[in-house]
């Protein structure tokens, strides 16, 4: 048992580094399984075109079918079900071991080679049929190499065995068959056709094993490597990341310099330095930062594995007033302490609020991308001026006067916010980016009472007098807007029972973290134009 568990362990350690440099053993398990999927499937499709083919042929031209055919079907019939079983069965529904993945990797390529080999030899009295079997084997060593990943060695040892039956079907037509080269001739040729075969495929699966080797260390950022991605937005993308010592889940967002340009990424780490510093239990913990070889800044994040606010609404429709309430509370203490620290978020949106589980605490609200995605500029030779934010969420004075945006800005967001769980849509909706940035700035939006959506009158008018148009007529801070919600009369709607429940029922629906797909915009708006 002991030997068996240690041999286990080597061919897993084998696995993450020299066949598939993969960043844990689940992973490099999982990937080889579809790969072999791959390689199974592709082979049957191919192999049974082949049956097929050889069938009409022979009927087409009966004069030139070898005497042994209906045994040289027998064999194809019986590989195809074997292959039809590996890749249906075995591959698809049940989740082998590492050390069965490397026996059916052997088991499909060694065992074609022996089905070719046995036909050459039963087809003896047609010499074509030789060198079909010998071109097919070829094409299953090649088509290993491209889609199994393997080191060198490995494909070497592999593609040797899957073609030495080949090799000894020559010595046997050699003998037996009427060729129309020396019999010497024949085996040489052939021997030489496979160890060229042999060396192509080492070839090809050194490339692409170096290939995949470089990208993995491509996506080495510091001490973390960077796995699948979770969100995308119009700055740069966020990953779920490994840190090479911690366990603890990571997410690493990469700020890419195209997107936002080469000089902005030092206001970044600059802001990212202040934002480390927030430690609001609703703010998103911030771990590290840096810069990767290429140029990008990174910083690595606490992992939520929550569900956005606009992915809440989307999927579960208007939520309760006593959720709403609970949750926008939680966002003004976030915000507050970011405005004492003279930090303005800039993009307050449902896609920025997480909701997620803590402790075993359901509904908490979490801030994400504090003044990161967002550069306001303003230029003073000409009445243009670039905005860059989310155009239903951004304040009237982020596009009229970028220079004014401040703690009312984010209070205004916030209110969007509100209005948004509170009605289902937008407070504007608009063609286009433009139009509905222009509403923010000329008009009114409509009370939800007025949608024919049931609001408490004082929550609504809360939310309205964060969306007033002049930031002086909305609340003075953060903790002012809070305290106005806990003055609000407790709802009846939502309680932590239904909040319990309610993340009970989402665990057993939902694998999977919601990335954000809200895309911060830039908008270039003609103030003269206006």
């Amino acid at each position: 048992m002991a030997v068996g568990a240690g041999r286990s362990r080597k061919l897993l350690a084998q696995a993450r580094g020299a066949w598939l440099a993969a960043r844990s053993e689940e992973e490099a398990r999982s990937y080889l399984q579809s790969r072999l999927e791959v390689l199974s499937r592709s082979l049957f499709w191919s192999f049974s075109t082949l049956e097929v083919f050889l069938f009409a042929m022979y009927e087409a031209y009966p004069k030139i079918t070898p005497d042994l055919q209906n045994l040289v079907y027998l064999v194809g019939a019986s590989a195809l079900a074997q292959l039809a079983f590996v890749w249906r069965v075995l591959l698809l529904r049940r989740t082998p071991s590492m050390i069965a993945l490397y026996r059916i990797d052997i088991y499909i390529t060694i065992g074609t080679g022996a089905v070719f080999g046995l036909a050459a030899a039963l087809a003896y009295d047609l010499r074509a049929s030789a060198y079909t079997c010998l071109i097919y084997e070829s094409f299953t060593v090649f088509t290993r190499a491209l889609l199994v990943p393997s080191s060198a060695r490995r494909t070497a040892i592999v593609s040797t065995l899957a073609l030495l039956p080949l090799v000894a079907s020559a010595f046997v037509l050699a003998a037996i068959a009427n060729l129309e080269v020396p019999p010497a001739a024949f085996v040489a040729g052939t021997t030489l056709y496979c160890a060229v075969a042999v060396l192509l495929a080492t070839t090809g699966s050194r490339i692409i094993y170096d290939l995949r080797q470089r990208v993995s260390e491509a996506m080495q950022l510091g001490s973390y490597t960077l796995g699948r991605k979770i969100g995308e937005g119009g700055m740069g993308a966020v990953y779920i990341a490994h840190h090479a010592m911690l366990r603890r889940p990571t997410a690493v967002k990469l700020l890419q310099p195209e997107r936002v340009g080469k000089d902005n990424l030092d206001r970044f780490e600059r802001e990212v330095q202040h934002m480390s510093q927030l430690t609001h239990p609703n703010t998103v913990a911030v771990f590290d930062y840096g810069r990767s070889p290429q140029g990008f800044l990174y910083y690595a994040m606490e992992y939520l594995g929550g569900i956005d606010l606009e992915q809440l609404v989307k999927k579960h429709g208007k939520q309760p007033t006593g959720r709403i309430v609970h949750v926008l509370a939680q966002v003004c203490g976030a915000l507050q302490e970011a405005h004492d620290a003279g930090i303005i978020h800039r993009d307050i949106k449902p896609g920025n609020i997480i909701l997620c589980e803590r402790g075993g605490v359901p509904d908490v609200a979490k801030v994400v991308d504090f003044g990161l995605v967002k550069e306001i500029t303003s230029s003073s030779s000409t009445s243009t001026q670039v905005v860059v934010g989310t155009p239903a969420y951004v304040a009237p004075e982020a596009v009229t006067d970028p220079d004014r945006v401040g703690p009312p800005s984010d209070l205004y967001a916030l209110g969007a916010v509100g209005y948004f769980l509170i009605t289902g849509r937008r407070v504007f909706e608009g063609k286009t980016a433009l139009e509905v940035c222009m509403l923010h700035v000329t008009a009114q939006p409509k009370p939800p009472s007025q949608l024919g959506v049931h609001v408490p009158p004082e929550l609504e008018a809360i939310i309205m007098r964060c969306l007033a148009k002049r930031p002086q007529d909305r609340f003075a801070s953060a903790a002012e807007l809070a305290d106005a919600l806990g003055a609000l009369p407790p709802a009846r709607d939502w309680n932590a029972k239904d909040a319990r429940q309610w993340w009970h029922e989402l665990r057993a629906q939902q694998s999977q973290p919601v990335s954000v797909d809200t895309p911060t915009l830039t908008i270039t708006v003609d103030l003269g134009q206006r």
